[in-house]
């Protein structure tokens, strides 16, 4: 069970970290410490968008509207943590 526990784990891994990426840059371009007019920084936010995007949606569309705060990225983030603290070990270091 831990080849397939590894495995899970680096994933949920690198998704944790690419969200928390994700949260700090919007932060920082709300704060307009980034500039989207700016190549590397337009880039990387529409491909951070274009990856995280898929997996927002299908929550969205459960949670209500919260126009100017959007809880999509905190319930993914503690559907992560808890897959990856909680959940899986249970489930697969029996």
């Amino acid at each position: 069970m831990m080849a397939i526990y590894g495995p899970i784990r680096l994933v949920l891994d690198i998704a944790f970290f690419i969200m928390i990426v994700h949260i700090i840059m919007s932060w920082l371009i709300s704060f307009q410490v980034l500039n989207l007019h700016q190549q590397l920084v337009s880039q990387i936010w529409f491909g951070l968008n274009r990856l995280l995007e898929p997996i927002y949606n299908p929550i969205r569309r459960i949670l209500p509207d919260t126009r100017p705060l959007d809880l999509a990225p905190l319930v993914v983030f503690v559907i992560i943590i808890s897959l990856r603290d909680y959940i899986l070990p249970e489930i697969l270091l029996r």
